[in-house]
């Protein structure tokens, strides 16, 4: 069987990945962004649905959807070459509409910028070994995976995150470094104190965010590895904020850190928080040139999230955007499930919505009014959404609880 063509792209092209992760998807990442070619990395288990819904504003030049065309991306020596921008990470904010963040085609010593300071605050050196817990389609497992490779480093990814699997990688690879979010750790202690604790010493840096961590899980990672290896870090699609040692949290219980090398925070007297970044890190929603500019003034930029800076400039949280569910480390946007469920002709109404999970951090509910059967929407969510993004309890209610603006009232939920 012949390979397939190398495919013709041009400086500026987007080219969407639909396939799950791997050392060869990281390659062809590289190979892209170091020809002014810009990856748009996807959940394979995206729906027909929600594919297209996605796409539409995006354009892409190809669609990646099978490991021959992949492999035919990759261009020999991509790992010592410099990318010229940022992969084009898709969100959907709080409007329920995917964006592409976009970072532009970037000048030769802005991308050196960009790679710098990723090494400098994570140290990525030739002898590291990155463990790969997260699918690459999201932005900071590809971050760390990347700013890996470029250093010379091994990356491995040992597939779908299992605790064996990752306790069998980290025995058999020695690895240095890993990104994670809290339901790994939550699943990764679980599973060894069952079956026993690996050596952990081989660690650097263990990097977590994506969602809050419990207290007991965080003094419990601080515990389990190497003294001064253990790091959060706030951060977003669009950019990122803080940086933090968990020797600082133990210090300050709550904080997310203080700025990044190179940034500044600002809380407004709304409580948002604003970023200042440097050149190199701007980006734009493509395609929405009014969200652009509802997310940035001057060198400022913020996704709408509320906090607080303490008087040595630590930040504390007070809560993500007002309807985010964050699900195991992933951002599930309830409009969007919302916006799936008003399509089905049994629903009249519904609000979707998270409660406290031990094991996920946060389930995804529903609340619906109208006729449609459990049964019914379950299967309907399945041929429509991605796996975080079905509802896992529903619940039917006469009407709403609302303001008398029409604002559901998420409190007054079921829980």
């Amino acid at each position: 069987m012949t390979s397939p063509a190398r495919p013709q792209l041009a400086t500026g092209d987007r080219v969407a990945l639909l396939v799950p992760g791997s050392t060869t998807y990281l390659d062809a990442v590289l190979s892209l962004l170091a020809r002014g070619v810009f990856p748009i990395p996807l959940d394979p288990r995206l729906t027909p649905h929600e594919r297209d819904r996605v796409l539409a504003g995006l354009d892409p030049t190809l669609v990646v959807e099978d490991e021959a065309t992949l492999a035919a991306l990759v261009d020999p020596g991509c790992r010592r070459r410099l990318p010229r921008g940022r992969p084009m990470h898709v969100t959907s904010g709080t409007t329920g509409t995917p964006k592409g963040v976009f970072s532009g085609l970037l000048g030769e010593d802005d991308a050196r910028a960009l790679v710098a300071e990723e090494r400098d605050l994570w140290g990525f050196a030739a002898d590291d070994v990155n463990l790969v817990l997260s699918p690459l389609y999201h932005s900071a497992p590809l971050r760390f995976a990347m700013g890996t490779a470029l250093a010379g480093g091994r990356v491995v990814v040992p597939g779908p995150f299992d605790p064996a699997r990752v306790t069998a990688a980290i025995v058999a690879e020695r690895p240095t470094t890993m990104f994670c979010v809290p339901t790994h750790l939550q699943r990764l202690f679980a599973h060894w104190d069952a079956e026993g604790w690996p050596d952990l010493s081989c660690f650097r840096l263990v990097a977590h965010a994506g969602a809050p961590c419990p207290d007991a899980v965080k003094r419990r990672l601080v515990e389990a590895f190497p003294a001064g290896s253990t790091w959060e870090f706030y951060g977003s699609t669009e950019g990122q904020f803080t940086a933090c040692r968990s020797e600082e949290w133990l210090e300050r219980p709550g904080t997310v850190g203080r700025a990044r090398p190179g940034r500044r925070l600002r809380v407004a007297e709304d409580g948002t928080i604003w970023c200042a970044v440097p050149d190199f890190a701007r980006f734009t929603y493509y395609g929405a040139p009014e969200k652009t500019a509802a997310a940035w003034q001057g060198t400022e930029f913020t996704v709408g999230d509320l906090g607080r800076l303490d008087d040595d400039g630590y930040l504390f949280l007070d809560g993500r955007r007002e309807d985010l569910v964050i699900s195991g480390g992933v951002n599930v946007y309830p409009l969007e499930v919302e916006q799936t469920l008003r399509e089905h002709p049994g629903v009249e109404d519904v609000a979707v919505y998270g409660v406290p999970d031990e094991q996920w951090g946060q389930r995804v509910c529903a609340a619906v009014v109208g006729t449609a059967a459990e049964a019914d929407l379950a299967t309907y969510v399945r041929e429509r959404l991605a796996p975080p993004k079905r509802p896992k309890t529903w619940s039917f209610l006469e009407e709403l609880p609302r303001t008398l603006t029409g604002k559901v009232l998420r409190a007054r939920l079921p829980r």
